[in-house]
């Protein structure tokens, strides 16, 4: 009904909630003061066991993309903090709701405003530091009593008993010996010059499970010396646990943890020789062996440590594991799993230069893509596809503007009840709800995009295409240019897939089949990408963003092109 709110219930459970029925709890919680207020429920949304402190949960972001599709105005949820506890992202996803017409309400604040935001949100982010603080504090005192402070090494087995009081005893650990001669051959073979790449190569022939159940990799053994990573610089195979070597702090932008070496003053170790695995003297030759190999790599491969971020980084995938591609040499690629895995897990040891392999695609972007004669046929297709959703988009507002009508008339209605003498107590509420819808339809009649039949492509928009890819290209010897150069094409490439093939000799080459974006193409064909970060017109925006929806559906596949 045009006069009932349409609303959705959020429910999530993390560590302060260890518990999956109270995601049932709170959705009947919600379910009964839904059913109060006469609210209409027209869905529910979960994330079960997920962290408050990001948003990257798969629950609240497909709320957020329902009600930027306008399909609620309300969302209901136990409180605030169930939301987000995240000062920032709270904010951020009040503000996203706000300009799609939809409110938040919860069991423990009410009806949300800015009020709430700011103070909610404070008191959230001081309750994450607090449970940090108390989590680490616990992890302490079981490393000083010598137990595990989080996480378990290959070559372990971890405990389980009751304590006297019934509650689970964590943290204990003994060697598990089959694994623990696994470990004991890895440094013996390493310390007789064996590098990590074969080793992690024999172990994955006989079939030695990794530390987290699948192939050996070679990183999974040399590690990082610094950090203490690694099965060969793990201090843990001569009885000695380290605890608070590094800490984590959130990346802002991305929401991913990064890891921040902690002062060695910091550190916390603890003497237990009943976990011993390898003994002192391989343990020093191995230590010995890094550190010759530290010298040597110093002055001939400085290349291995410091990897530039190339034109065509992460971006090219192998045709045989579907593995990625990362430098094997200088100015090099080949394939990842099969250097750091071995031929037991891929056996495409083809390598291709940086030479080769960008001149190949920059041709390919130049001179293949955009073929004239099927530009014509896709040029036909969007226009009938554009002129589909305007009328759809036009009866959508019809409609619209019909249920404004009803709604000032269920208003005017009610109003001369009020006049009549009926008890206001009884017609107040639904006049609010008739109040709150009239100011949404508005708002989305006020916001609705101008019709579509203004925005036009013409087949010629190839040598468009042709034109300013040329120009980016250029753009790439250009200092000036190219950082925006690089983005630009990077943004027109899905991924590269090499496969290898024999050529008329015994040797390989690889073959190059280009996955294109086609989104990012066609905005560059119909000039709607600018290298100077220039900002597009309401006109240009709306084409890409319809050229992005019907890559998306099932009409339009993804462009492929070989070399």
């Amino acid at each position: 009904m045009p006069d009932t709110l349409r609303a959705v219930i959020y429910a999530r459970y993390s560590s302060d909630l260890q518990n999956a029925a109270s995601i049932d709890d709170q959705l009947r919680l919600c379910r009964e003061r839904a059913a109060r207020e006469g609210w209409l429920l027209v869905g529910s949304y979960e994330d079960a066991a997920t962290s408050g402190a990001t948003l990257m949960r798969p629950g609240i972001q497909r709320l957020q993309q329902d009600a930027r599709d306008r399909r609620f105005d309300l969302v209901i949820s136990e409180a605030l903090d169930r939301l987000s506890r995240n000062q920032a992202d709270i904010a951020g996803l009040y503000q996203t709701l706000a300009f799609a017409g939809v409110a938040i309400e919860t069991l423990s604040e009410g009806r949300v405003s800015e009020m709430h935001i700011g103070l909610k949100g404070t008191m959230n982010a001081l309750f994450l530091r607090d449970l940090a603080a108390k989590t680490r504090r616990g992890l302490r005192g079981r490393v000083e009593a010598g137990r595990s402070g989080g996480g378990n090494a290959f070559g372990y087995t971890v405990l389980r008993s009751l304590t006297d009081a019934g509650e689970v005893r964590r943290g204990d650990r003994a060697i598990n010996a089959q694994e623990a001669s696994v470990v004991r051959q890895i440094f013996l073979d390493y310390a007789n010059g064996m590098s990590p790449n074969r080793i992690a190569d024999r172990l994955n022939r006989d079939g030695v499970a990794g530390p987290r159940g699948g192939a050996w990799d070679k990183s999974a053994i040399h590690g990082n010396p610094k950090r203490g990573t690694g099965i060969l610089n793990n201090e843990i195979y001569i009885g000695k646990l380290i605890w608070n070597r590094q800490s984590f702090l959130k990346d802002p932008q991305t929401g991913k943890r990064q890891a921040r070496p902690n002062p060695e003053a910091e550190w916390i170790t603890k003497d237990l020789p009943e976990l011993r695995i390898v003994d002192q003297d391989l343990w020093d030759a191995v230590k010995a062996r890094q550190a010759d190999r530290k010298i040597i790599q110093t002055g001939h491969q400085a290349w291995e440590r410091r990897k530039p971020r190339f034109l065509l980084t992460g971006l090219v995938k192998c045709g045989c594991c579907g593995g990625g591609f990362s430098t094997i040499g200088k100015d090099r690629f080949g394939c990842s799993n099969s250097r750091n895995k071995g031929t037991s897990v891929c056996d495409n040891r083809t390598g291709i230069t940086r030479e080769d392999l960008e001149g190949r695609i920059l041709t390919l972007l130049t001179d293949r893509l955009m073929d004239p004669d099927l530009v014509k046929v896709f040029a036909a297709e969007y226009i009938a596809e554009r002129s589909r959703l305007a009328a759809t988009r036009t009866d959508d507002s019809a409609a619209k503007r019909k249920e404004l009508a009803k709604v000032i008339k269920d208003q005017d209605v009610l109003v001369n009840a009020l006049l009549a003498g009926t008890p206001a107590a009884r017609i107040n509420a639904k006049l609010e709800l008739l109040e709150a819808r009239q100011k949404q339809l508005e708002l989305e009649l006020a916001e609705a995009p101008a019709p579509v039949s203004s925005v036009r492509i013409h087949p010629k928009m190839a040598e468009t295409y042709h034109e300013r890819i040329r120009a980016i290209i250029a753009g790439l010897s250009d200092p000036d240019q190219e950082s925006q150069a690089r983005d630009a094409i990077r943004g027109l490439i899905d991924k590269i897939v090499a496969t290898p093939v024999p050529t008329a000799g015994k040797r390989k080459t690889l073959d190059l089949t280009l996955h294109g974006d086609l989104a990012g193409i066609l905005a560059m064909s119909l000039g709607v990408q600018q290298l100077t970060g220039q900002q597009k017109t309401s006109c240009e925006q709306e084409v890409v963003q319809s050229t992005e929806f019907m890559v998306a559906g099932t009409g339009f596949e993804p462009v492929t092109f070989r070399l």
